[in-house]
């Protein structure tokens, strides 16, 4: 635990986090889809994407998780995903490299509240209580079509050139 917290302070701060970076990595998508590139939420999806993958290292374990080689995915995307924002300003390459990262960081995001769903709310740990059962494989399959589909329209649509900032 970081600062001495008691694991249900962290893991309460853990998942606050991630909630408001899937909630603002909607927003930015949806200003990606649009051609906006809306400045303030872009700040704050890419800091509490960033966020929650270092957050989630910071609970205990003994051997490398799945959830681990995501978080670590995570930040090697964003290593890219935040100077070609903020250095690059989105420029020849980078922007499609900025547009690629920041919807694959979010899905890795949503990837594993799927996961956690499927742990921890009862009525869906019924349906897949191993997370191989089709519910959830269904689950992980319909939001990697979601995320492949809106990546390729957004990379389409968003052009810094012709973006307008709100």
């Amino acid at each position: 635990m970081i600062l001495g917290m008691s694991t249900a302070t962290y893991t309460f701060l853990h998942v606050l986090i991630s909630l408001a970076g899937i909630g603002s990595g909607l927003v930015v998508m949806f200003g990606l889809l649009n051609g906006k590139r809306l400045d303030r939420w872009t700040a704050v999806f890419l800091t509490t994407a960033a966020l929650t993958s270092m957050t989630g290292f910071g609970f205990p374990f003994d051997h490398l998780l799945p959830s681990h080689i995501v978080g670590i995915l995570s930040l090697l995307i964003l290593a890219l995903a935040i100077p070609a924002r903020y250095v690059f300003h989105l420029a020849g390459a980078w922007r499609w490299i900025y547009v690629v990262g920041s919807a694959v960081a979010l899905y890795f995001n949503v990837l594993v509240l799927i996961v956690q769903a499927f742990q921890k709310v009862p009525a869906l740990k019924t349906l897949a209580p191993t997370q191989k059962e089709p519910p959830f494989v269904v689950a992980q399959l319909v939001a990697l079509l979601v995320f492949a589909t809106l990546t390729v329209f957004a990379t389409v649509r968003f052009h810094p050139e012709r973006v307008r900032t709100a």
